[in-house]
């Protein structure tokens, strides 16, 4: 008997009332027909462009969102500092110089040091994976250039990345304690263009910087083909790079206030920076665009119970330092998000929705996914979602109520920190119903009969 009194609790939490759904169903709707997602994505990448951490166009983009979230009618307005170390790319280039001259497309890493003046000639040798440049004997690499060609496998959920990222943050490292003076990879990419895919790569006290870069993947198979046929092959690098020291940026907040519990608060977002190759159309301007839309349709649509806060985090792309500020900063107060999720995975179709919460706020979770099934949206019951990269210091900090609402991403990594990442990727109808998808998840957590609570 216990058990079923606890059960039907659970369930009466879970109830949303007839009118709720009518308004979910009107605000599905309104986001569908809206082109507010794609206005907001066409000014950020136009009228500001590519948004390095740091440089004059990521402050354009922090006064940009300012006065969008202004304009937008939002009820607060904020933003809060970061700091990162501050980088730069100034210039970069490469070629085979031996069997025979050949350009080659190339792009330094993130946080890589320079080549000395006039660039590092040297003979390479190649390695198909990470492991295998680690078990290389001691020495084996003085003076030669290391170059791993790990290729990437293509996935709709995007799973061949972490096996292939560690290549670029571990890469320099491991190629310099071998002896190496300069470290290539292949680019972390699905594409068959001749695009250079960039990315943060990181170095390790005590061992010796080197200059690190990714190669196009038709270059690095061009390499790879040469080494097969047993020519030594020597490659010219030449990078120029500046560490400025530290940084600051802002993360840039806009909040909906809740009409009956305004303390706690849906968080969802994007990141606002970008790397300077493409205009972050991708990467993450649908991200930002799509949840400030949703949260604007939230409040022409109806207030929520609790607050929608649309947080912009800052220098994600040098490893996370706008979200670790922000919960560090709100550290004494990350048990008032009811439910937290962040776009950052471009622009295609949501296809599934999945939860990261206490068992007893699954039946509002269930409620929540059967609002999403008109969107074409599945419901995964593994209740294990990891949300977001800027949701990694919350989940670190706190058992949250952390959500995935994942995208189809069989074709971004073909454009992934390329200056191919540019608005023409984007297609507006997909835009919509990211818009649709993330309004409707952020409305119905915001104004659920209960607080969805963390594990």
């Amino acid at each position: 008997m216990a058990l079923s009194l606890v059960t039907s609790s659970a369930v009466l939490a879970a109830e949303f009332t007839p009118a709720q759904l009518q308004t979910v169903a009107q605000l599905r709707d309104k986001a569908l027909n809206s082109d507010l997602s794609w206005q907001l994505l066409t000014a950020l990448t136009t009228e500001v462009g590519p948004r390095l951490p740091g440089t004059e166009n990521d402050k354009k983009a922090v006064a940009w969102a300012q006065t969008q979230f202004q304009q937008l009618g939002f009820d607060k307005v904020w933003s809060e500092p970061a700091t990162f170390p501050n980088w730069r790319r100034y210039h970069e280039s490469a070629s085979i110089l031996t069997p025979s001259e050949q350009p080659l497309h190339l792009t330094a890493l993130g946080n890589s040091i320079s080549t000395p003046a006039g660039g590092i000639s040297a003979e390479i040798v190649m390695f198909e994976t990470l492991d295998e440049l680690m078990a290389a004997a001691d020495g084996s690499l003085t003076g030669k250039i290391a170059f791993i060609n790990y290729r990437m496998n293509r996935d709709i959920d995007g799973n061949g990345y972490g096996p292939a990222v560690k290549a670029r943050n571990k890469g320099a490292v491991e190629a310099a304690k071998k002896g190496a003076v300069a470290y290539l990879m292949r680019s972390v990419s699905t594409s068959e263009h001749r695009f250079a895919h960039t990315g943060g790569s990181h170095y390790q006290q005590g061992v010796t910087k080197i200059p690190t870069a990714a190669v196009a993947n038709p270059d690095a198979d061009q390499l790879a083909r040469l080494v097969a046929l047993g020519h030594k092959v020597t490659v010219k690098v030449d990078i120029r790079t500046e560490d400025l020291g530290e940084g600051t940026s802002y993360n840039v907040i806009g909040e909906i206030t809740g009409s009956e519990l305004p303390e706690q608060y849906v968080l969802i977002g994007g990141h606002l920076d970008s790397w300077d190759l493409g205009t972050g159309a991708l990467d993450d301007g649908a991200g930002v665009a799509l949840t400030m839309a949703a949260a604007k349709l939230i409040k022409d649509t109806q207030r929520p119970k609790r607050s929608v806060r649309v947080v912009l985090f800052a220098a994600e792309e040098l490893g996370l330092w706008g979200a670790k500020a922000y919960f560090k900063q709100h550290e004494k107060h990350l048990h008032n998000i009811v439910a937290a999720a962040e776009s950052d995975f471009g622009a295609d179709v949501v296809y599934a929705f999945e939860s990261n919460v206490h068992a007893d706020s699954l039946p509002i979770v269930r409620a929540i996914a059967a609002q999403l099934a008109p969107l074409n949206v599945q419901y995964i019951a593994k209740n294990e979602a990891h949300g977001g990269p800027d949701l990694i210091p919350l989940a670190k900090a706190i058992s949250a109520p952390i959500f995935g609402l994942h995208q189809d991403g069989t074709d971004y990594f073909d454009y992934h920190h390329t200056a191919d990442d540019t608005l023409d990727k984007v297609e507006p109808s997909k835009l919509k119903q990211n818009t649709a998808t993330y309004a409707v998840f952020a409305f119905m957590a915001a104004d659920a009969p209960a607080m969805i609570k963390g594990k």
